[in-house]
C-alpha cells in the first residue's frame, strides 16, 4: 500500500512537467516566439512542427530504452533523478532571447527547442512509465493517476495566475522578463523533478525483454486498445492545444489587451488558471465520478460531451471586454470535462500495458506509456503550427523592425482573423471533443 508521501512525490513530476514547462511552452512559447523572440509567423509554426514532430519518434524508442534499464534506483526512477537537471536548465535557456540577427535567432530556436523535446522525452516518458510500476491494485492506480493530474493542475493555476505578476515585479523589456521567469521556473521544475524520483518506489517486478528487437513495435500496431487510446490521447491534446496556444491572442487581439478588475489584472495566463483550478478539483474527484459512472469508457465519454457543449457555446459570447465574466465561467465549466478525462487517460494506460503483458508475453510498459508523452508532443505540434498558419490563411501579416525582428501587423488583424482566433479556441476544440468521445464509445477495455 503506497503512502500519501510517495503519492504526493508522484504528483511532483506532473507538476514540473505538465503545470510549469508543458504549461508555459503551450500557453505563451507561439505569441512569445512570434511577439518577443522575433520569429515570424512561419517559422514558428515550422519550429514548433518539426522539432514536436522528430520527437513523435523518438519518443518510442526512449520507451523501448527505459523499458531495459537496470540500475539500483530502479528501471525508470533514474531517468528522473539524472535528468532533472539538464530538463530545467534548457527550459531557462530557451526562454532567453540572445542578442543575435534574424538567421542566428532561427538557429538558436531551433536548436534548443530540439533539445528542450529531448530532454522532456527523457524524463516525462519514465515518469509516465512509472505508474505502471508502482502497484498493482487498479484502484491504487487510479488513486496515484488522480494525484497526478491534481498536481499538474494546482501547479498550472499557480504558475499562469503569477506570471503577469511576477512580469511586473521583474520589469524591463518582455524579453528580460521572460528570461528572468524562465531562470526561476526551471529551477523549480528541476527540483520537483528530483524529488518525484527520490520520493516514489518501483514495486512490481517486469517480465523484462532484455534485448531490443522491433519486434515490440511490431506489436504495439497489433494491440487494439492502443491504437484507440493513442488516437484519443492526440485528440485530447489537440483540444488543450488549440485552446492554451490561442488564448494570448484573444487577449492581444479581441480583446484589446488585459483587462483590470478592481485590483484584478486579466491576462492570458490568468484567464485559463480559472480553468486549472476547476482541473485540479474535478481531477481529484475523477475517481469518484469513474465508479459512478460505472467504468473509464464511460466516463470518458460524458467528459468528453461537457467538452463539447460548452466549446460550442464560447463561440456565442460577444467579442468584448464587458463578456470577460461570461468568458470566464465558460472556461471554468469547459474545465470540469478536462479534470475528469485527465487521470482516466493515464489510468487506461497503464491497463493497455496490462492487456499487451499478458497477450504478447513481456512487459513494454515504458513503450506503451511513451505514446501518451508522443500524443501530447504531436497535438501539441500540429495545433501551434496550425494556429500560425490559420491565422495567416485569414489575414495576418507579419511586421518587421530596424533590426529585422518579426512580429505580427496588428492592422492586419481585421475581423476575419479576430474570427478565427475566437473559432479557433471553440469550434477547433469542439470538433476534437466529438472525435475523441466517438473514440472512447469503441475502446474495447471496459474497467
Amino acid at each position: 500500500m503506497a503512502s500519501i508521501k510517495e503519492k504526493i512525490g508522484y504528483a511532483l513530476g506532473d507538476a514540473a512537467a505538465g503545470g510549469i514547462t508543458w504549461k508555459i511552452m503551450s500557453i505563451a512559447f507561439p505569441f512569445f516566439f512570434t511577439n518577443v523572440f522575433g520569429l515570424s509567423l512561419g517559422d514558428t509554426a515550422a519550429l514548433m512542427l518539426i522539432a514536436r514532430m522528430f520527437d513523435v519518434f523518438t519518443d518510442p524508442i526512449m520507451g523501448s530504452l527505459a523499458d531495459r534499464t537496470q540500475s539500483k534506483w530502479g528501471t525508470y526512477r533514474p531517468w528522473l533523478i539524472f535528468g532533472s537537471i539538464p530538463f530545467g536548465i534548457i527550459f531557462a535557456l530557451l526562454l532567453f532571447t540572445p542578442e543575435l540577427d534574424p538567421e542566428g535567432k532561427r538557429i538558436y530556436a531551433y536548436t534548443l527547442y530540439l533539445l528542450m523535446m529531448a530532454v522532456y522525452t527523457a524524463v516525462n516518458v519514465p515518469y509516465g512509465s512509472l505508474l505502471g510500476v508502482m502497484t498493482e491494485d487498479d484502484n491504487e492506480k487510479n488513486e496515484f493517476s488522480s494525484y497526478r493530474m491534481v498536481g499538474a493542475y494546482a501547479m498550472g493555476f499557480i504558475t499562469l495566475l503569477s506570471f503577469p505578476y511576477l512580469q511586473k515585479f521583474v520589469g524591463g523589456s518582455d524579453a528580460h522578463q521572460y528570461a528572468v521567469l524562465g531562470a526561476g521556473f526551471g529551477i523549480l521544475a528541476a527540483a520537483m523533478t528530483l524529488a518525484c524520483g527520490l520520493m516514489t518506489k518501483e514495486r512490481v517486478k517486469m517480465v523484462r525483454a532484455e534485448k531490443f528487437s522491433f519486434k515490440q513495435f511490431i506489436d504495439l500496431f497489433k494491440n487494439g486498445p492502443w491504437l484507440i487510446l493513442t488516437s484519443i490521447g492526440i485528440c485530447t491534446n489537440f483540444f488543450n492545444g488549440f485552446r492554451y496556444a490561442v488564448a494570448a491572442y484573444i487577449f492581444q487581439y479581441c480583446m484589446g489587451g488585459d483587462i483590470t478588475v478592481s485590483s484584478l489584472i486579466i491576462n492570458y495566463t490568468v484567464f485559463m488558471a480559472f480553468g486549472e483550478v476547476t482541473c485540479m478539483i474535478f481531477g481529484g474527484l475523477s475517481p469518484k465520478f469513474t465508479s459512478l459512472i460505472g467504468s473509464k469508457r464511460m466516463a470518458f465519454i460524458w467528459a468528453s460531451v461537457i467538452c463539447l457543449i460548452l466549446s460550442v457555446a464560447f463561440y456565442f459570447v460577444p467579442m468584448s471586454p464587458s463578456s470577460i465574466w461570461w468568458m470566464i465561467a465558460l472556461v471554468v465549466l469547459t474545465s470540469i470535462g478536462v479534470g475528469l478525462y485527465s487521470p482516466l487517460l493515464w489510468s487506461m494506460y497503464a491497463d493497455v500495458a496490462d492487456y499487451a503483458t499478458e497477450k504478447f508475453g513481456t512487459s513494454s510498459t515504458g513503450l506503451i506509456f511513451s505514446s501518451g508523452t508522443m500524443a501530447q508532443k504531436f497535438g501539441g505540434a500540429v495545433s501551434g503550427s496550425l494556429i500560425a498558419l490559420l491565422l495567416g490563411l485569414a489575414g495576418a501579416t507579419m511586421l518587421k523592425d530596424e533590426m529585422g525582428n518579426e512580429s505580427i501587423d496588428p492592422a492586419s488583424v481585421t475581423e476575419s482573423v479576430r474570427t478565427m482566433i475566437w473559432a479557433l479556441f471553440s469550434l477547433f476544440p469542439a470538433a476534437i471533443a466529438l472525435l475523441m468521445g466517438a473514440l472512447a464509445f469503441i475502446y474495447p477495455i471496459k474497467k
